[in-house]
């Protein structure tokens, strides 16, 4: 069954409100599109929770900083299109820049916690994007739940401590990383990488592993993850970041026997930035 496309957030709500009428569960996916399979795997939890699902279609540009891919990020609604009618997605919600930012937007969400450090170190201005149009779908679309990918696991926690903070009326679900074959975190952006780089990419998630066995092992955590960063630098990557921190609020680690653990790594191939992480 095609998706049912909508283009404002007054026939969303209407969609929506219909489906409350019949004391229907609404589900959420929020995405940029290029829709790969670890999408795919958030869209097929959804629809084993929820009666509806929505998914969301907008390349947001208040996450990109003036130096980043916006205007190269893949756009294919069609081919979208295709793959959510292939699962029988009951509506794709895909906006118009003016529909999500209309003529005098000025309003940002700021997010403290798990926002600071990481990320933020190199992209200042990307979870204050990121909050704003998560809120703005979110109070949009007032689903029971919505889905995202641990891939993103600091996106995870700063979506989390938003609907938190705010009282949205939305339980945000945590789905696995899906993983091709070899290791490599599905992303839109590994289409940039070329032939080599591709065939280098998976060393960040055997990095992760090697340094997580360490710690496991009893080596010192600052050991492991120079070791870490050391190998992935030599192997041809810019790190950009990796680093241990608290799972649950990503503040830096004070006993490692005592609290949630959780590896993040960020670094390029070339031009093409990849970001992964591992539960210790």
């Amino acid at each position: 069954m095609k998706p049912e496309t909508i283009r404002t957030v007054r026939e969303l709500r209407a969609r929506v409100g219909a489906w409350r009428k019949d004391e229907l569960g609404v589900g959420m996916v929020p995405t940029m599109g290029a829709l790969h399979r670890g999408h795919l795997a958030l869209i097929e939890t959804a629809q084993k929770q929820c009666d509806h699902v929505i998914v969301t279609l907008f390349v947001n540009p208040t996450q990109f900083a003036p130096t980043e891919d916006l205007s190269a990020y893949p756009r294919d609604e069609n081919a979208d299109g295709r793959k959510l009618e292939e699962l029988g997605v009951d509506v794709l919600f895909a906006p118009l820049m003016a529909e999500m930012y209309p003529a005098g937007f000025d309003t940002a969400v700021i997010i403290g916690g798990p926002a600071a450090g990481l990320e933020t170190d190199f992209r200042p201005y990307h979870f204050a994007g990121v909050a704003t149009i998560v809120a703005k779908l979110l109070i949009a679309g007032l689903p029971d739940h919505a889905y995202f990918g641990e891939k993103d696991f600091q996106q995870l926690l700063v979506v989390k401590k938003l609907v938190r903070d705010l009282g949205l009326p939305t339980e945000i679900v945590g789905c696995p990383t899906v993983r091709e074959a070899d290791g490599l975190a599905l992303s839109s952006r590994n289409a940039y990488l070329s032939t080599e780089e591709r065939a280098l990419a998976p060393t960040l998630h055997s990095t992760l592993q090697d340094v997580a066995g360490r710690i496991r092992g009893g080596e010192p955590a600052a050991d492991a993850v120079a070791a870490g960063r050391a190998g992935l630098a030599n192997s041809g990557f810019a790190v950009d970041y990796l680093e241990l921190r608290n799972a649950e609020t990503l503040a830096p680690v004070t006993s490692i026997k005592a609290e949630p653990l959780r590896l993040l790594v960020a670094a390029k191939l070339g031009k093409t930035r990849l970001i992964d992480n591992f539960a210790i």
